[in-house]
């Protein structure tokens, strides 16, 4: 009998039946991809360390001992610590009064509360670091470094249990996880979603598949169908990691301006630049991205000030839903995402689809 194609390394690792990893942000979202027999990530870089704690409780309450994963951003090229006051004091006033000029040009409405990103861990390093105190208390099943090398935290996460996983977007990155230690890399091309490298998914798959001998590789950047999986199984991926795909589905708790953006777009209407973060990074076009992309646009800044001087905008269009001011992070493949599903759905259809396509090729199935 044929081998199983969708049973991969990195299910017997994680013990679930499909190679899917969801990146998420919604905790519903993450429960029904793991009830699912998925594999779901939950992004926490923006939550305190007492709602990381709580969210944890939350998922494991749902999922009946089943394993998840969280992602948090751990750069070490921000500072080591500092108030926000501190880092705020040394934005220049050229990129203030150019942001000045975006809002009055676009008329961008001031934030209703306190601006979400000012907790996120990419800030300063403490903050990071008091972010994965939590994870490493709680053994997580997996930790992923969405942002900067895990390679520090690789002991402590042995003596607990816990699988580290480094999401990269060049190889000499993957080399130096690799060796360092983590039990699987992400390679991320630059088809995907929010921070991302320079390098195409099909570049840079097959490359560190090349050098990761037994440790799973998986293949992140513009995978929204079930053809996208099986091309990644077949360029050596153990497996998939996604994200666009669950920001529409029924569960997600992004907003439904943003959900119907998602809907309508295309490829054509991503924009890859630095000047919401400070580092490149894929999200839909909006008057910020196409501001900055002008010529007399002041420099952008290294991270973490250019985050802190897109952070009222993008909190100020988003408080008052104003659906021409606002973004979203969206991969290449977004132009795939065109209904509102239910994430178990979604599961099933990149399975049938990859199932498919596999036989389409071979012209048979196990």
């Amino acid at each position: 009998m044929a081998k199983d194609p969708l049973r991969t390394k990195l299910c017997d690792m994680l013990e679930i039946e499909y190679p899917i990893i969801s990146f998420t942000h919604c905790k519903d979202v993450a429960v029904s991809v793991i009830n699912s027999g998925a594999f779901a990530v939950l992004g926490e870089a923006m939550h305190t360390p007492d709602e990381i704690a709580a969210d944890i409780k939350w998922i494991r309450d749902r999922v009946d001992g089943k394993p998840f994963g969280v992602d948090l951003v751990l750069p070490a090229s921000v500072p080591l610590s500092g108030t926000l006051e501190d880092l705020e004091k040394k934005i220049p006033d050229t990129h203030r009064a150019f942001a000045q000029q975006i809002k009055e040009k676009y008329d961008v409405p001031d934030p209703k509360g306190p601006i979400a990103l000012h907790q996120w861990g990419g800030l300063n390093q403490e903050m990071a670091r008091g972010q994965l105190e939590v994870l490493l208390e709680e053994r997580v099943p997996v930790i992923c470094s969405g942002l900067g090398s895990p390679a520090f935290i690789l002991d402590a996460a042995r003596e607990r249990g816990i699988k580290i996983f480094g999401l990269i977007g060049k190889t000499r990155q993957a080399k130096r996880q690799i060796e360092a230690g983590v039990d699987a890399v992400i390679a991320q091309g630059y088809d995907a979603a929010g921070h991302t490298g320079a390098m195409g998914t099909f570049s840079i798959v097959p490359e560190v598949v090349s050098i990761a001998g037994d440790i799973p590789v998986i293949a992140a950047g513009g995978i929204t169908t079930g053809r996208h999986l099986a091309a990644a199984l077949c360029l050596g991926a153990a497996g998939v990691w996604t994200g666009t795909l669950w920001l529409a589905s029924r569960e997600s708790d992004v907003d439904m301006i943003v959900k119907e953006k998602l809907l309508a777009a295309t490829a054509d209407d991503t924009s890859y630049s630095r000047c919401i973060s400070g580092m490149t990074m894929r999200t839909l076009k909006c008057p910020w991205t196409e501001e900055w992309s002008k010529p007399e646009a002041p420099p952008v800044l290294p991270a973490p000030y250019q985050m802190l001087l897109s952070s009222e905008y993008i909190q100020g269009a988003n408080d008052n839903r104003r659906e021409d001011l606002m973004t979203e992070a969206a991969g290449q493949g977004v132009g795939f995402v065109t209904s509102m599903k239910p994430a178990r759905q979604i599961v099933f259809d990149l399975v049938e689809e990859a199932l498919t396509a596999i036989e389409d090729v071979t012209g048979e199935l196990p």
